[in-house]
């Protein structure tokens, strides 16, 4: 374990981190090949340097299985199918389970009839998109992962929190070049980060979030106060009726279509928040999808033509003081290769939980 020079962070390898991790989804009960789907899904976060969706959350999702809204060894199953089609129930299992469960469904109905899609219900938090979409990448397809959540975001010219950060993650491969990777929240700003910001004690910038009178604000414990994230724009002047519209479609596609539950009835990932009453369905939802590169055209042809595409984009001019245009998934590519070499850093605040959680296990970090 290593120390950043003047930085409030401690390095840990990747593999040090992935080994602590399953040895604690195994302590609840998780299977050792579960617990090691999930360690990775989870893991996978934080080598692509989104921080807020790595082991930070560790000990939110120990927390949902001693509340008993998350179970350690789940019964997925299909509920209904069609050659291109299926509907999973994740049984209120680790969504970081569910979830690679549900893609290669997709990923196995794409390799037979050209395209696959999975909607999910009765699931929990699923980890970052990418992870999930990047299975079909793998098997020369392109893959769509998104996930509602808990509603914390309010609707354009609204003060109600209705809609999840409800993420969208499109992967496609290429030749040569990494494949293309958009994986966002459809808010301005993950809540995540949101929490980051309060373990550092740094001010939100302005468009992330609002008071519960509507107000911009740079709180970021403004949630607690009854206010709310802002969708992707900020504010209708800037095109936040087009996030707004993005989330709901992520809603619409992973809970509306699979039987999970929708806008505010969306169960909170904090297990100390009470559940919503009159919930119309079951758990958290996903959609996913697979779509072979060869039920299109010739897979090789494909991937040339996105080489071709990405290096047109690279080599666009830049602005002044930006050496390079950048491909949708270039930042986290270059994270994971320096992470990987050098260690994953994490905040002495997730270092503390990841040592309460060790303790409480009789595990070593």
């Amino acid at each position: 374990m290593l120390l950043f020079c003047g930085m409030p962070e401690k390095l840990f390898s990747y593999q040090q981190l992935l080994n602590f991790t399953a040895k604690i989804f195994q302590k609840i009960g998780c299977s050792e090949k579960d617990a090691t789907v999930a360690a990775t899904a989870l893991l996978s976060a934080d080598l692509r340097g989104i921080d807020s969706h790595g082991v930070a959350r560790l000990t939110g999702y120990i927390r949902l299985w001693e509340a008993k809204r998350a179970i350690a060894k789940p019964e997925i199953r299909i509920l209904h199918e069609t050659p291109s089609t299926a509907v999973v129930d994740g049984d209120a299992g680790l969504g970081l389970v569910v979830a690679p469960f549900a893609m290669h469904v997709a990923i196995e109905k794409a390799r037979q009839v050209g395209t696959g899609w999975v909607s999910v219900q009765n699931s929990n938090h699923f980890g970052i998109a990418a992870y999930h979409a990047l299975k079909a990448v793998k098997e020369d397809m392109i893959g769509i992962a998104m996930t509602n959540a808990s509603a914390l975001v309010a609707p354009t010219f609204s003060v109600e929190r209705l809609l999840g950060t409800n993420p969208i993650c499109v992967a496609i491969p290429a030749g040569s070049e990494p494949p293309f990777v958009a994986d966002l929240a459809t808010t301005t700003a993950a809540n995540g980060k949101l929490e980051m910001l309060q373990r550092k004690n740094q001010k939100a910038p302005e468009g992330w979030i609002q008071d519960k009178y509507g107000k911009s604000s740079t709180n970021p414990h403004e949630l607690k106060a009854g206010g709310a994230l802002l969708p992707l724009g900020g504010d209708y002047e800037h095109g936040s009726h087009k996030g707004y519209a993005l989330g709901a479609i992520v809603d619409i596609f992973s809970a509306v279509l699979s039987g999970a539950n929708y806008g505010p009835w969306v169960p909170p990932f904090p297990a100390f928040i009470p559940m919503p009453t009159n919930m119309p369905g079951k758990g958290i939802g996903h959609f996913f999808g697979a779509m072979r590169i060869d039920a299109f055209r010739p897979a090789q042809e494909f991937k040339q033509h996105m080489d071709r595409w990405i290096q047109c984009f690279r080599s666009a001019r830049p602005v002044e003081g930006q050496e390079q245009v950048l491909i949708p998934g270039d930042p986290e590519r270059e994270m994971e290769t320096e992470r990987l070499q050098r260690g994953i850093p994490l905040l002495h605040a997730v270092v503390e939980d990841l040592e309460w959680l060790g303790e409480k296990f009789e595990l070593h970090l």
